[in-house]
C-alpha cells in the first residue's frame, strides 16, 4: 500500500469520526441541581424538607443517574475532560446553611454523591444559620464535598452598581471576589476558583472581574440543563424547592422542568 493511499484513507477516517465525536458533545446536557436549605418544614420559599431531599436522591440512585462532580463537568468546558456521560447529574448547595450538615450529610454519605457548597465566609462560624469551619473541615473529610466561593458576604450587585461609583464599584467587587477565595483557601487549604453568583446576578463586567480574581467557571440560576454550547462562566443551574415534588423533580431531569416564580 502506497504512503499517499495510507494517508487518504486516515484523513477519511478522520472526517468520518469528527462528525460523530462533535455530535457526542453537543448531545449532551447535564442538570446542575441547587439546592439551599433543607429541614422538617417549610420554613421560607428556599427551604426543602429532608424527606423530599432523599425522595430526590433515591429518585437519582433508584434510575439509573451518575451523580457527577462539579469539577468533572468544569473540566470538561475547560478541555480537560471528556464530555459527560449519558444520565449524568451534578449536586450543589448554596450559602452553607447548617442542614447541610445536620439534614444533608447522613442522605449523601447514604449515597456517596459527590456535593459542592459554595459559601460566603463572612457567615461561617459568625451566624446562626451557617455552618463552622470545623464543620466545613468535617464534610470536607468525607470525600463527598468540595467548597468553592459564593462571594465574601452574598452582595446584590444590581444594588451596589446604582450606589456606587465605578471606582468604588471595582473595588467593591474585587473585595467580594478576592477575599472570599483568599479566606476560603486559607481556612480550608483547598484550590478556589469557581463561582456561583449571588442571586443569580451577573454580566460581562462581572465576569470579567471573575477572571481577573482567578477563577475559572461561574455559576448563574436558570432552569435549565448545562449544554456543550454553554460558556463555563455562564453555566445554569436549577433552583430547587420544596414543590419539586418526586414528579416534578422526575420530569426536570428530562428537561421538561415545571416553570417556577421563586423569590431568591
Amino acid at each position: 500500500m502506497s504512503r499517499l493511499l495510507i494517508v487518504r484513507l486516515f484523513f477519511a477516517v478522520i472526517v468520518i469520526l469528527l462528525p460523530l465525536s462533535a455530535s457526542a458533545a453537543e448531545s449532551f446536557r447535564v442538570p446542575i441541581l441547587l439546592y439551599h436549605r433543607l429541614g422538617a418544614t417549610v420554613a421560607d420559599g428556599m427551604t426543602i424538607t429532608t424527606p423530599v431531599f432523599e425522595a430526590h436522591m433515591k429518585y437519582l440512585h433508584d434510575n439509573g443517574y451518575k451523580v457527577i462532580p462539579l469539577r468533572q463537568l468544569v473540566d470538561y468546558y475547560r478541555g480537560k475532560a471528556p464530555a459527560p456521560g449519558p444520565k449524568s447529574v451534578v449536586i450543589v448547595e448554596d450559602d452553607a446553611h447548617k442542614s447541610v450538615y445536620s439534614d444533608m450529610l447522613p442522605v449523601i454519605k447514604k449515597y456517596r454523591y459527590p456535593v459542592t457548597i459554595f459559601c460566603y465566609p463572612s457567615a461561617i462560624s459568625n451566624a446562626k444559620y451557617a455552618l463552622t469551619w470545623d464543620q466545613l473541615k468535617d464534610l470536607q473529610k468525607t470525600g463527598l464535598f468540595e467548597v468553592q466561593s459564593h462571594t465574601f458576604w452574598h452582595p446584590n450587585f444590581k444594588i451596589e452598581r446604582k450606589r456606587l461609583s465605578q471606582t468604588a464599584l471595582d473595588a467593591f467587587v474585587k473585595v467580594q471576589l478576592t477575599k472570599s477565595k483568599s479566606r476560603l483557601e486559607t481556612q480550608l487549604g483547598t484550590k478556589v476558583d469557581m463561582l456561583a453568583w449571588p442571586f443569580g446576578i451577573y454580566d460581562d463586567y462581572l465576569i470579567g472581574k471573575a477572571k481577573e480574581a482567578g477563577y475559572v467557571a461561574t455559576f448563574t440560576i436558570e432552569r435549565r440543563h448545562a449544554a456543550a454550547s454553554d460558556s463555563v462562566f455562564k453555566l445554569p443551574r436549577y433552583l430547587l424547592i420544596n414543590a419539586d415534588n418526586v414528579k416534578a423533580f422526575a420530569q426536570l431531569l428530562e428537561g421538561n422542568a415545571v416553570k417556577r416564580n421563586v423569590v431568591y
